[in-house]
């Protein structure tokens, strides 16, 4: 084995000492708790080449190490195997997820399962109208002067609209337009929808087409707003919980960045960028003042394999990595699963 190799084992250990214990690590703990197959002073020029690469840090009130932010990008960079779930936790995720009544119950169900999984904070982006396809269009007179449109999602979301009429509409050209509509819509992408829409009144007679034109243009205001991006937390409590978390510095800075859903769409946006299955930022890599003690695991959600929004777990940057990385991906691909069924 190289120095670079049995460096990355002590690196590697010291992590895993201190996710565990939550005390810096020394050359002698090492010792009795890894078979490094090495000498003690070779450990402890380990520990030295590590602390000068920036690996790892002295506390001030210790004699032991512990992992900085880049001594974590290493560790989890080189991780080779990520601890499975248990037969008994991926039954108790399909099944909390399969007797969900809808999307927002879905959503919910999984945002607090994975905060329970990680003991840590739990982040569910909504599956984005921009990434979703269209399966149905419904449109419904509400007495004489109103129209309901109603916007179904392959991911299940449903986003409902009212129309005020100029008059009455009969009952034959809502059906017209439910028809035509659903023929050009259905299966199509929403971001795809506005160029597709665009030539439908013509296929209309002349006085009919302002009205087609309206129900039109209330999809793609629909699909314009700003609103759609939302984001779902669960576990915020986990942070002040003994057992779960530690902060050296007070919590209030995490918890008004995580308040801050402007601050975690950033983040999730930017993961979603990274060519990995599973992203992680790590402290620093967050950019984000509050959060420099924290780590974002997430991963993308979706059916057919295609990416509508991301889930993932925040927590301290000494986290289980292994394990949190194993609790997002599961719970992702069951909640895929579901959007897809």
């Amino acid at each position: 084995m190289g120095s670079e190799d049995r460096r990355l084992d002590v690196l590697r250990a010291i992590v895993e000492d201190y996710v565990e214990t939550r005390e810096p690590v020394g050359s002698r703990m090492l010792v009795e708790r890894h078979r490094l197959g090495v000498s003690p002073a070779t450990i402890r020029n380990d520990m030295a080449a590590l602390e000068e690469g920036g690996y790892i840090a002295q506390p001030h009130t210790s004699a032991g190490r512990v992992p900085t932010d880049k001594g974590y990008r290493m560790f989890v960079d080189r991780l080779s195997t990520v601890k499975a779930l248990s037969t008994p936790e991926k039954r108790a995720i399909q099944d909390f997820l399969e007797n969900a009544v809808d999307l927002d119950d879905v959503v919910d169900r999984s945002v607090r399962l994975l905060a329970q999984l990680t003991h840590q904070v739990a982040v569910v982006q909504y599956p984005s109208l921009r990434h979703s396809a269209m399966r149905h269009l419904e449109l419904v007179p509400v007495g004489e002067r109103r129209l309901l449109v109603v916007l179904i999602t392959d991911t299940g979301r449903v986003e409902q609209r009212t129309l005020e009429l100029a008059g009455p509409v009969t009952d034959l050209l809502v059906a017209e337009m439910r028809t035509r509509l659903n023929a050009v819509a259905s299966g199509q992408r929403l971001a795809q929808l506005v160029g597709t829409l665009e030539n439908l009144p013509d296929a209309f007679a002349p006085i009919d087409r302002p009205l087609v034109r309206s129900v039109i243009q209330v999809i793609e205001e629909t699909l314009a707003e700003e609103s759609e991006e939302r984001i779902v937390l669960a576990g915020t409590a986990n942070l002040a919980r003994g057992g779960g978390m530690d902060f050296t510095h007070t919590l209030s800075p995490v918890l008004e960045a995580l308040e801050e859903q402007v601050v975690l769409l950033r983040l999730l946006t930017e993961m979603a960028q990274d060519s990995v299955t599973v992203a992680v930022r790590i402290g620093h890599e967050t950019q984000h003042e509050g959060l420099v003690e924290t780590s974002f695991v997430t991963t993308g959600y979706g059916n057919d394999g295609d990416s509508v929004a991301r889930i993932g777990s925040i927590g301290p940057t000494r986290m289980d990595y292994p394990g949190t990385i194993a609790a997002v991906r599961a719970v992702a691909r069951y909640l895929s699963r579901i959007l897809a069924a």
